[in-house]
């Protein structure tokens, strides 16, 4: 079980149409006032969908990820649990799922108000499972849906964003948040998930008055100053990240 400390940071906060929400180490994020954890881009059973086309992959990625949302609902114990989409990597994912996945699943979503946002990956998330189902689930001031959109009082996922960051001669590429104080796009969680550069076109055009990223690195989240964001680098073989 995680402690308290590493679930409830009390120094970086990220405000969305006024709203306080608490981004989290684990890449997930916290809404006090509601009691509500979301969590994006589970892409869970990723593993076994490359090994079927013959890419094969350490199969944990599924137990990994859950672990990582069983741990923060036993430490923060949220009534509702919004999960942004694509949490399942392809239409047959729940079909690959160990029994013991599919018990974990189904205790986690007894246990709270799980919502299933509907993604790009899965827009038909097994009612089985339990949860139920949403293309975009609102509350309060804030409207939560998979690919962002650009309406204020969202919150988002898809884009898998990261930030490359300069610090004492070299970069370090990791996971973040990224805001505008009216929409916030959240990053992957899937052990086994890949991200988009920050700065590219796809993310930053979506804040064209700028961007505050929170960044998720050594256990910790913290703000990022525009300074320090670098592109990815292309060299003769692709992109060397």
């Amino acid at each position: 079980m995680l402690n308290a400390a590493q679930a409830r940071p009390d120094k970086t906060f990220l405000y969305v149409r006024g709203t306080q929400l608490v981004p989290l180490a684990q890449g997930a994020l916290w809404w006090p006032s509601e009691a509500t954890l979301i969590v994006s881009d589970l892409h869970l059973e990723k593993g076994s969908s490359y090994a079927r086309r013959g890419q094969l992959l350490p199969p944990y990625d599924t137990s990994s990820t859950l672990a990582l949302v069983e741990g923060l609902a036993a430490t923060l114990k949220p009534r509702t649990i919004i999960s942004l989409g694509d949490s399942f990597h392809d239409r047959t994912s729940e079909e690959r799922l160990s029994e013991g996945d599919r018990l974990r699943i189904r205790a986690l979503t007894a246990a709270h108000d799980w919502i299933w946002v509907e993604g790009n990956h899965d827009p038909d998330p097994p009612a089985h499972l339990g949860g139920r189902a949403a293309k975009v689930f609102r509350r309060g001031d804030l409207v939560f849906r998979h690919e962002p959109e650009g309406e204020a009082g969202e919150i988002a996922g898809h884009l898998h964003p990261v930030a490359r960051i300069g610090q004492k001669g070299r970069t370090l590429r990791v996971k973040c948040f990224v805001s505008d104080g009216s929409r916030l796009i959240l990053p992957s969680m899937g052990r086994l998930t890949g991200g988009l550069n920050v700065l590219d076109t796809a993310i930053s055009g979506l804040f064209a008055e700028g961007m505050y990223v929170c960044a998720v690195s050594a256990g910790s989240v913290r703000s990022v100053p525009r300074r320090r964001l670098h592109p990815d680098v292309r060299s003769t073989g692709g992109w060397r990240l």
